[in-house]
């Protein structure tokens, strides 16, 4: 009995171990002359929905938080999709002998799920599948067995021809002459069959929709965000001569506040649209007038984002160029325009979706009123604010 147990208790340890190395190896190297992917599913905020997954057009199966599944795929273009009503789509190039990983993150507090899928290491993935159990991998339909052919039955024994008695054999008769017989005819060869013709109607919506799936996948490396802020800001220039009287501004502006749309890439870069407002008020020097600048600067900006797609830290720097417009009202009435420049560096703070932005700008005007009077509306200052990415 106790070598019963022990033989047993050794063969449950070594099918455990043959386990985790199969399991391991299954994640690690692909088939000779193949490529493996991995998708894993790690949600910073948990999701019990699972999602389907589709590898090129075959769907390998369903995945949820904390699980992994591989696909053996042929080395070249790779197309991934992720999702049920959503989809998500990934392209990635696929090596021969090679393994890639692709994480697969929910976006929390969606309905229906929406997932989030990027390429990382090899690193970085395995901090994530040393805690990830295999998900269950959908199995391709039996084929049905052929019928089987009954072998053909062995003919059955003859039996011995019995032999007659041997009798005088009777004279021969003449032979008959025989009728002649017309030469053949010469055989007509038939025509060589006609080569078939390639057929490129269903080579046709491959192409297509190969195509469509790399345009969509470009599509997914875009986002856009849009960005509310305010802040301090205060005027560069704060004496200056406007219709010939002298003025003296307050430097600090009231209010302040700032809206930016912009598309974003996931390699960091960004291009967008601002428009800026602010207010100063004047008072002009040795008279009772008082009056107020407003000024609105719109320009186009291009942003570059530090930091990848799982960092929550996105430093960043801009520039922009545009028109600024200043309008005065009170006691000094008129209007004046010109073009605008500005520079900025921040940090944006991202949690999932939402992020908390910090901005300080330069920014560089001068205008002109309808006397040709210059009259500078630049300033700096520091912002704050909310970003929201779609």
């Amino acid at each position: 009995m106790k070598r019963l147990r022990a033989s047993l208790l050794g063969s449950l340890l070594a099918l455990a171990a043959a386990c985790g190395l199969d399991a391991q190896a299954q994640v690690a190297s692909p088939p000779p002359g193949k490529a493996l992917v991995v998708l894993y599913r790690n949600d910073k905020q948990p999701v019990a929905a699972r999602v389907p997954v589709i590898v090129n057009a075959d769907r390998l199966g369903d995945l949820g938080h904390g699980e992994f599944m591989n696909a053996v795929v042929n080395p070249g273009r790779t197309f991934l999709r992720v999702g049920d009503r959503i989809l998500t789509t990934l392209a990635i190039q696929a090596n021969a002998n090679q393994t890639s990983y692709v994480l697969v993150e929910a976006v929390p507090v969606l309905t229906p799920v929406r997932v989030e899928m990027r390429e990382m290491t090899e690193a970085l993935a395995r901090r994530v599948l040393a805690q990830s159990r295999p998900a269950a991998v959908a199995a391709a339909p039996p084929r049905a067995a052929a019928p089987a052919v009954p072998a053909p039955a062995a003919p059955a024994p003859r039996a011995p021809a019995a032999v007659a008695p041997l009798a005088a054999a009777p004279a021969a008769a003449p032979p008959a002459p025989r009728p002649a017989v017309p030469p053949p005819r010469p055989v007509q060869p038939s025509p060589p069959p006609a080569p078939q013709r390639q057929s490129t109607i269903a080579r046709e919506p491959v192409a297509a929709e190969v195509e469509d799936e790399e345009a969509e996948a470009e599509r997914g490396k875009w986002r856009v965000a849009v960005i509310a802020k305010t802040g301090a800001f205060k005027l560069a220039t704060t004496s200056q001569t406007i219709g010939g009287i002298a003025s003296q501004y307050d430097k600090s502006s009231k209010p302040v506040a700032a809206f930016e749309a912009e598309m974003r890439h996931q390699s960091g870069f960004a291009i967008g649209a601002e428009a800026l407002y602010y207010k100063n008020d004047i008072t002009a020097q040795g008279t009772t007038f008082a009056g107020q600048q407003t000024v609105l600067s719109s320009t186009v900006n291009a942003k570059y984002y530090l930091g990848g797609d799982t960092d929550m830290f996105h430093p960043f720097v801009g520039a922009g160029v545009g028109f600024a417009g200043a309008k005065f009202g009170g006691d000094l009435q008129g209007k004046s325009s010109g073009p605008s420049f500005q520079g900025m560096v921040g940090l944006d703070l991202r949690f999932s979706s939402v992020g908390l932005y910090l901005e300080y700008k330069y920014v560089s005007s001068t205008t002109s009123d309808s006397t040709n009077q210059k009259i500078k509306v630049g300033g700096s200052g520091f912002l704050a604010g909310i970003s929201v990415d779609f």
